[in-house]
C-alpha cells in the first residue's frame, strides 16, 4: 500500500507522505501537531534526550563496550520484543493495530534469537533470564496487550522507530569494538532483510500511525505510554550500568572516538562531542559547529576515520530527530 494519500478540500490539499498528514495552502506545507506522528515527536523529545545521555548510552556511542553487558542488553531486548510481538500477533485484527501489523518487516524476535545464540551456545534459553527491570517493562506491555491494545503504539514506535535509526549505528559500532564477523553474527538484531530503505518504511509506518482514527484522549494516552516506554529502558540502561561496575578488564573500544582521558585514565564524557549532539546541531541548522569540528578532526589519522563513520552516520540520526 502506499504511503502517500491525497485528499482535495476546498481551501487546500491535504497529504500523507511520510512524516505524516500535513496541508498544502498556498505552497506553504503545514504539518498538523494532532497528527500522532507529531504528537509522539513532541511528547517524548525530553525524555528521548535523558534515554540517550545516560551513562550506558554515552559509553556505547564512544565505542567503548562491555561485552557482558552488550550480551544482557540483547537479553533485555529478547523478552522486551517477545512480549511485544506476541501483543501485536494477538491483536493484529484490533481496529487501532491492524495498520501497523508489519511481522516480516519489522518483527526482532527471531533475529535476537539467533545472536543470543551466536553469544551463548545451543543452550541459550538455559543461560537467560528476566532482569527485575526488563520484567517490570514485559508486565507493562502484556497489561496492556490485555486491556488496552491501542497503546501497544506507543511500544512500537519506540522500539522500531529507533531501531530503524540511531540503531544502525550502534551495530556499526558494536561489530568494530567486538570484532564481530562482517557477514553479521551477533548483530541479526539490527539487519532489517524485509525493508530496503529505511526512510521509506519509516515514512510509511508514521502516515500508517496518522491514518488511525483515534480520538485526541487515546491519543494522548499514546504518548504518555511512549513517555513510560522511555523510562523502562532508562531502568534497563540503569541495571546495566549497575552490572558494569562489578566488571574488570572487559572495556573493548572501537575507537579512540574522544582523545581526552582523565588524570586517571577514564574516559572523560563531553555531550557535545557525541554522535546524537552532533545530528541535533546539523538537524537545527548548527552547520558552523560541524564544519568546525570536521576540520579539528581532520587534522590528525585517527579524526579522519572516525569522521568518516560520522558522516555515515548523521544522516540516519537526524532523520531520527527531525520524525
Amino acid at each position: 500500500m502506499s504511503a502517500m494519500r491525497t485528499e482535495d478540500a476546498a481551501d487546500g490539499k491535504s497529504t500523507a507522505n511520510g512524516g505524516g498528514v500535513v496541508c498544502q495552502e498556498g505552497g506553504v506545507t503545514v504539518l498538523r501537531p494532532t497528527d500522532l506522528s507529531e504528537m509522539l515527536a513532541a511528547g517524548t523529545k525530553e525524555v528521548h534526550e535523558k534515554a540517550e545521555n545516560t551513562e550506558f548510552v554515552k559509553d556505547f556511542l564512544r565505542g567503548r563496550i562491555r561485552k557482558e553487558l552488550f550480551k544482557l542488553g540483547h537479553v533485555a531486548l529478547y523478552f522486551t520484543y517477545s512480549a511485544m510481538e506476541e501483543e501485536m500477533e494477538r491483536n493484529k485484527e484490533h481496529p487501532d493495530l491492524a495498520a501497523l501489523y508489519f511481522p516480516h518487516e519489522l518483527h526482532r524476535w527471531d533475529a535476537l534469537a539467533r545472536d543470543l545464540q551466536y553469544f551463548y551456545g545451543e543452550d541459550w534459553q538455559d543461560q537467560i533470564s528476566l532482569s527485575p527491570a526488563t520484567q517490570r517493562y514485559v508486565e507493562r506491555i502484556q497489561q496492556i496487550g490485555r486491556d488496552q491494545p491501542a497503546l501497544l503504539v506507543a511500544h512500537a514506535y519506540t522500539r522500531y522507530m529507533g531501531d530503524l535509526s540511531g540503531g544502525q549505528v550502534l551495530r556499526k559500532v558494536a561489530q568494530r569494538a567486538m570484532k564481530l564477523p562482517p557477514t553479521g553474527e551477533g548483530l541479526n538484531f539490527y539487519q532489517f532483510d524485509g525493508i530496503h530503505s529505511a526512510k521509506a518504511f519509516k515514512q510509511l509506518y508514521r502516515s500508517r500511525m496518522n491514518e488511525l482514527e483515534l480520538d485526541s484522549h487515546t491519543k494522548q494516552k499514546i504518548v504518555e505510554e511512549a513517555v513510560l516506554a522511555f523510562q523502562f529502558n532508562m531502568e534497563i540502561f540503569g541495571e546495566l550500568e549497575e552490572v558494569g561496575k562489578s566488571l574488570q578488564g572487559d572495556v573493548l573500544d572501537a575507537a579512540p572516538v574522544h582523545g581526552a582521558h582523565g588524570a586517571h585514565g577514564e574516559m572523560q564524557g563531553d555531550i557535545s562531542q557525541c554522535p546524537y549532539y552532533a545530528a541535533k546541531m546539523a538537524a537545527s541548522g548548527g552547520s558552523s559547529y560541524i564544519c568546525q569540528m570536521a576540520m579539528s578532526m581532520l587534522k590528525n589519522p585517527s579524526g579522519q576515520v572516525i569522521l568518516a563513520a560520522w558522516i555515515a552516520a548523521l544522516a540516519g540520526l537526524a532523520a531520527w530527530y527531525l520524525m
